[in-house]
């Protein structure tokens, strides 16, 4: 596992922001946005830094890992959140830059788009707004239970995430993944990774992870139509987790948003196909 640079900034407010930085100092800046109960450890593709001339930024969301938390935080003041931490760590306060986001990270990426800061956003194994009709159309009602709970009463499905730990975490992944995603994951190089980076997911009694939970399992009310910047949304066809469409709603609702599915890849698409992550958020 690759050692970063860690780095921690600390907002106008006065919290800190804990995040890490991976691969050439002088590299572009991407700004990585790791997906559920994962803190600044995970990352991808650090053997292609180099190569590419990537920095790429993490950071532990408000909360999680070394962050501060933030009782009020909602997806809007996560978002600042991550413009403040990249415009500290390049020095810059009217920074841009490229966004990969993953999974549950999806929804903040979406959100850098959409505040206009984000340069270019690469969705790779995006979750999908489960309050979205559509989607809420696709899924058995015990895959949106808790989210319909999110939405009605918060108090109470924050109690029932409360009960949810990194160890629990784990085995939902495996379990929930199919043959080849499920030998990915549980290898020991990918896996010592994964538990560091839950391990900061679920710090200060996992509030970070649940503040999360519940902005991405909530209306999303994020304005699609002001993303003026190129999207793309990488899927793999083997992905059996993430969305039941593979993004295809997810995608029509982005202006100009390009949707590729690739064959030969699953949910661990970020890790297994790393290149083609990296390629898109660099337009290359």
């Amino acid at each position: 596992m690759t050692v970063p640079t860690l780095l921690s900034v600390r907002t106008p407010d006065g919290r800190v922001l804990a995040g890490a930085s991976f691969g050439p100092a002088d590299g572009e800046p991407v700004l990585f946005i790791a997906g559920a109960a994962t803190g600044r450890s995970m990352a991808f593709g650090e053997d292609l830094l180099e190569a590419l001339g990537v920095r790429l930024l993490t950071m532990d969301r408000p909360g999680m890992g070394a962050s501060d938390a933030d009782t009020g935080r909602t997806l809007a003041s996560t978002v600042d959140d991550y413009r403040e931490f990249v415009s500290a760590a390049l020095g810059n306060a009217d920074a841009r830059v490229p966004v990969v986001a993953n999974s549950q990270g999806g929804v903040f990426g979406l959100g850098a788009a959409a505040a206009g800061w984000a340069t270019r956003l690469v969705l790779v194994s995006p979750a999908d707004e489960l309050a979205h009709p559509a989607i809420r159309a696709m899924l058995p009602a015990e895959a949106t239970g808790l989210a319909d709970l999110a939405q009605q009463d918060p108090a109470a499905a924050a109690e029932v995430l409360a009960g949810f730990d990194a160890e629990a975490m784990e085995q939902m992944v495996l379990s929930g993944s199919g043959p080849e995603d499920r030998a990915f994951y549980a290898a020991p190089a990918f896996l010592e990774r994964y538990r560091s980076a839950l391990a900061e997911g679920f710090a200060n009694e996992g509030a970070g992870y649940i503040r999360d939970t519940l902005i991405a399992m909530r209306a999303w009310n994020l304005p699609f139509d002001r993303i003026r910047v190129p999207v793309s949304v990488l899927f793999g066809a083997k992905d059996l987790t993430h969305s039941p469409d593979h993004g295809e709603v997810l995608a029509s609702r982005i202006p100009g948003a390009r949707r590729i599915v690739f064959a030969d890849a699953g949910g661990a698409f970020l890790w297994t196909h790393a290149r083609a992550a990296l390629e898109a958020v660099l337009d290359r």
